[in-house]
């Protein structure tokens, strides 16, 4: 089914409209240019009702990104917030994955135009594993991309904009077509940067090693397995990581709020573990999605249950 054909309501500049009443035009500044932000959230079903994991945290990143490309959000925090947990009740769902979108509209074309309005909208939809349920279980094969992310230091990197995932786009395609699941980035420099749209964690003689901000989105789900990671008195090295190191690895796996925690069994056609999950990534991964369902006894914080009002 495609996206278009889903039924329900979506939050647009302030108000909800119907599913597939959500338009904008043709010649909307930010199809052409890519000057748009957003964010990708999940909600889960717990004991106490729907919950938005990290719900402030995401928010927050939504506004920062906005701050980077000089893009100004036309609501505060606490509107975009509470259309998030609208988009999930008024959809009736009980686990949802929760897409804000900030972006310019029509009123003006070309890379000069100073005229544009910046538009708001949020949908939420039911989505599983994006990797596939089996796949997050058993783990995925990995293909390093042959399209390095360009000048990854750059400030615009540390924005979750849309422009940024072009790169990415072709890195999947590449590996998809390869008989791959998932695409490793590198930089120019040929450092271990991250998949399409994931964080990538190493284990290595019981340390956690992720590559540092510089060349990273700092991703939300990165940072919980860090805390998790601590809560288990493991240690996380973030730092510059060389390709040599994933082949050598005792253990791997990608974190996001889309890929939750996917183990990584294979890369180019070389197995970590044996090719099966490693001990340390299923504990995590075990922890992380009794985070999110509310049955873990931490962090309780991070959950937003969503109230019937």
């Amino acid at each position: 089914m495609m996206m278009s054909d889903l039924q329900g309501q979506i939050w647009m500049d302030g108000s909800f409209c119907d599913w597939k009443e959500a338009k904008i035009h043709i010649l909307t500044h930010t199809l052409h240019y890519g000057t748009g932000v957003f964010e990708g959230v999940r909600a889960y079903e717990t004991k106490a009702g729907p919950a938005i994991f990290r719900l402030e945290d995401h928010t927050d990143r939504l506004f920062n990104s906005a701050n980077l490309v000089g893009m100004k959000i036309p609501f505060d925090k606490q509107t975009l917030m509470q259309a998030q947990c609208d988009a999930v009740s008024k959809n009736n769902l009980n686990n949802a994955y929760i897409r804000p979108l900030c972006f310019y509209g029509s009123e003006g074309m070309g890379l000069r135009a100073d005229n544009l309005k910046v538009h708001c909208a949020i949908a939420a939809w039911d989505w599983g594993p994006y990797l596939g349920a089996e796949k997050i279980i058993n783990g995925i094969r990995v293909k390093v991309s042959p399209f390095p992310k360009r000048d990854a230091e750059a400030m615009l990197y540390k924005a979750k904009a849309t422009g940024n995932y072009i790169n990415s786009s072709l890195a999947l395609r590449d590996a998809l077509t390869s008989g791959y699941d998932e695409a490793l980035i590198l930089g120019t420099d040929n450092s271990v940067n991250e998949g399409s749209g994931e964080n990538i964690f190493l284990i290595k003689d019981n340390k956690l090693v992720t590559p540092e901000l510089l060349t990273v989105l700092d991703g939300i789900t990165r940072k919980t397995i860090i805390t998790l990671a601590n809560d288990l008195g493991l240690e996380t090295i973030q730092r510059k990581v060389e390709l040599k190191e994933v082949f050598d690895c005792d253990e791997a796996f990608f974190t996001g709020t889309a890929a939750e925690v996917t183990p990584i069994i294979e890369i180019d056609k070389t197995k970590i573990n044996n090719g099966i999950p490693g001990p340390i990534t299923k504990m995590l991964q075990e922890n992380y999605f009794s985070l999110i369902r509310g049955t873990y006894d931490k962090h309780d914080k991070w959950l937003t249950v969503i109230s019937d009002s």
